[in-house]
């Protein structure tokens, strides 16, 4: 039932995503550490209505805040977020369960617990979709990260990190000024605008 969770100050490098196990959770002051990124579990605190993360390492944002619904008060001011974005992500190439368990999902091939081990059956319910409207397609362990450029408040473009299941489901996104075309970049756009007219108080400066 923990409402007000103040941790500012203190050295802390990283979020434990067992911090989304607080339902009642309010106000999560998290300022003048070292954390470097947000996990998306986080996006379960629905109750939440103020994030302070100002004065951290922060580069990008997970995609997922966006589904902070009662989400009023963000402070992102003194992140590197705010002056310089992540360039050259990486990309393993899936391995050859991943490809097979891709091609069961997209194809919706019928399987059943009694027809494969049960460490198989676990890997299969574990396929993420791509947030790419055009691909439909899924992923496991291998995916593309990408930073996403978003319009928020009018006035910001805020960098959100998204995962994707190949790199033909990216569009290039260089500089913060730039726009890009592709429906996943759209998507985000409308999302992040909903948020922007949700949230009273944005500090990025």
């Amino acid at each position: 039932s923990l409402e007000f969770l103040y941790l500012g100050g203190n050295f802390i490098t990283s979020i434990p995503p067992e911090l989304a196990n607080l339902p009642s959770l309010s106000y999560l002051v998290l300022c003048d550490n070292k954390i470097q990124s947000i996990p998306p579990q986080l996006a379960q605190l629905h109750s939440l209505r103020s994030l302070s993360l100002h004065n951290n390492l922060l580069t990008y944002l997970p995609r997922e805040i966006l589904n902070l619904v009662h989400l009023e008060e963000l402070s992102l001011r003194g992140n590197p977020l705010v002056v310089r974005f992540v360039r050259d992500l990486t990309y393993n190439p899936p391995s050859l369960q991943e490809l097979a368990g891709r091609t069961i999902k997209t194809r919706n091939v019928p399987y059943a617990p009694s027809d494969l081990p049960e460490n198989l059956f676990r890997y299969l319910s574990l396929a993420s979709n791509c947030p790419n409207p055009k691909c439909g397609g899924v992923y496991f362990d291998s995916c593309v990260r990408q930073i996403k450029f978003v319009d928020f408040c009018g006035k910001y473009r805020l960098p959100l990190m998204h995962y994707l299941c190949s790199p033909e489901c990216s569009s290039p996104c260089s500089s913060a000024s730039q726009s890009s075309t592709s429906q996943s970049e759209s998507d985000s756009e409308d999302e992040a605008s909903v948020a922007a007219r949700r949230m009273q108080k944005v500090l990025l400066g």
